[in-house]
Parts: structure tokens; C-alpha cells; sequence
């Protein structure tokens, strides 16, 4: 594959990962009690700090 379309793949992963991450922070903030919403969480951000590692490596690739 070409440098190019491993970049696309990649940066393609991170709008997933923020997608995710979207959906996840509005159930844990507006749909969940207790322990779940603080799973949910958790997981919205490990989603979005991925996603930001993710456009870091196409940006300065």
C-alpha cells in the first residue's frame, strides 16, 4: 500500500474513534447511572485520546 493510503486509512480510524467517543460521552453524561457512566467514560476518552494520537501520526507523517 501506498504512504498515502495507509494515511487515509489511518485518519479514517480517527473520525471513527471520535465518533465513538461522541456517542459514548452523551451516554455516560445524559443516559447512565452509577458505575456504567463512569465505564462509558472512561471509554469516551481513551476513544478520543486514540483518535487524537491517530491524526497526529497522519498530520506529521
Amino acid at each position: 500500500m501506498s504512504p498515502g493510503m495507509i494515511k487515509m486509512w489511518i485518519s479514517i480510524v480517527g473520525m471513527g474513534l471520535m465518533f465513538l467517543a461522541i456517542i459514548t460521552i452523551y451516554l455516560s453524561r445524559y443516559k447512565l447511572k452509577g458505575v456504567l457512566r463512569l465505564i462509558t467514560a472512561i471509554l469516551a476518552y481513551l476513544f478520543m485520546i486514540g483518535a487524537g494520537l491517530s491524526l497526529l501520526i497522519v498530520f506529521f507523517a
